[in-house]
């Protein structure tokens, strides 16, 4: 499952940066790399989003990270209209919960010119900003 994300070139930094960490450096490499990971158990094989250290369901450590599609289904969403000062430039920010192929839910930005409807077909899009990529969720393209 290699599947590469589409991307969007963003003129600005990212309003608030992620702390990248030793752990989460490779989430943040394969997004820039166009594509979306996550980890998963290799006791109990849960996987888990976003990437987690150990597994919630057992405490096992052994996390391995394994690929997932960016494909799914809009479960949530919501218009943020009063934003915090380092949002101002993007608001209102359109956020929703993103029922994955694999089973996880995502919580992420939308993006697109007309609201998406609930239970649509989703996928993952890198906006790559100056400073690094971020990911959020569009309207599915007709394949």
């Amino acid at each position: 499952m290699s599947n590469s994300l589409p991307s969007l070139e963003v003129a600005r930094k990212r309003p608030w940066p992620p702390r990248i960490t030793a752990f989460t450096e490779p989430f943040w490499q394969a997004l820039s790399d166009s594509r979306l990971t996550t980890t998963r158990c290799t006791a109990c094989e849960l996987p888990t989003f976003p990437p987690k250290p150990y597994c919630p369901s057992c405490w096992s450590q052994n996390m391995r990270w394994i690929a997932l599609s960016g494909h799914g289904r809009l479960y949530s969403r919501t218009v943020i209209h009063v934003v915090p000062a380092d949002f101002a430039e993007e608001a209102p920010l359109h956020n929703g919960i993103v029922d994955l192929d694999e089973g996880l839910r995502a919580a992420a930005r939308l993006i697109g010119d007309t609201p998406i409807p609930l239970d649509t077909a989703v996928e993952a899009v890198v906006l790559r900003y100056e400073d690094g990529p971020l990911f959020a969720f569009r309207l599915a393209s007709a394949a």
